[in-house]
């Protein structure tokens, strides 16, 4: 059984964590895989929007704490390993120039909460529920939890859920900022393939550098926005795409 399902469609490639034995907990390997996997991605030009979901009706319970599945090893160390694994992917899905859309049915724990709050946008079923569990396992938050959620729903809001580890429904999730729409069980991953071929139709170079700004807004100073939105402007003056749209605009204030 593969534990990562890749599928390609019309621009849209979708990851599928597939360790339903396991609740879709990612091991070393896994984490590997989605890491070459994601670099693909990334390399693509063809494959333009991002979606990462889960098997049978749960969408991720983090990583996976069973006996030998994060063997260190020999000669590295588990800071390496950590390094290697988790930050690697969740690096790159951070800096992926691509709207990543995440579909999120059943469980997300932990590093699976993480997961979903490190795509752009986050598509959950009414029942799905995100939970920093760490805590309860004597751990510190991990793949970017502790830059994820502050951002998200708030200091204070994020401090609360890292501490007690208690779990947020998809309504409450939606309500804070931390889930973009809520959606009847079962129609995450349609719904998320919905948004994701409507991003496909807008200009790839746009999307880029919109995201880039936004997600640097919080780090950087408005001068530094404002250089970046006119450096995004230039390029984005240069596409076919802009000169498409630049014609249609102009047709249709002659028509």
């Amino acid at each position: 059984m593969e534990p990562v399902i890749v599928d390609r469609k019309d621009g849209v490639v979708t990851f599928t964590l597939n360790r339903p034995q396991r609740r879709n907990a990612i091991d070393v390997s896994t984490w590997q895989l989605l890491s070459r996997e994601l670099a693909e991605v990334a390399q693509r030009e063809a494959d333009r929007v991002l979606v990462l979901t889960g098997s049978q009706d749960t969408f991720c319970a983090g990583g996976d704490l069973s006996e030998g599945s994060g063997e260190v090893p020999p000669g590295s160390s588990p800071v390496g390993v950590m390094r290697d694994t988790v930050n690697r992917f969740c690096l790159g899905l951070h800096q992926l120039a691509k709207p990543c859309i995440a579909a999120v049915e059943g469980t997300a724990a932990g590093a699976g909460a993480n997961l979903a709050w490190g795509c752009d946008l986050v598509v959950a079923g009414r029942s799905a529920r995100f939970g920093q569990v760490f805590v309860r396992r004597g751990l510190s938050l991990d793949s970017g939890g502790s830059w994820l959620l502050p951002r998200l729903v708030g200091l204070q809001k994020a401090k609360q859920l890292a501490f007690f580890g208690d779990w947020l429904d998809a309504e409450e999730a939606c309500r804070l900022g931390a889930v973009t729409e809520v959606v009847d069980d079962g129609n995450a991953l349609a719904s998320a393939h919905t948004l994701a071929a409507r991003l496909v139709e807008s200009s790839a170079t746009a999307l880029a550098f919109i995201k880039r700004g936004l997600d640097g807004s919080l780090e950087n100073s408005f001068e530094t926005c404002l250089e970046e939105e006119a450096l995004g402007v230039h390029h984005c003056t240069q596409t076919p795409e802009f000169a498409a749209q630049l014609r249609a605009l102009f047709q249709k204030g002659s028509g």
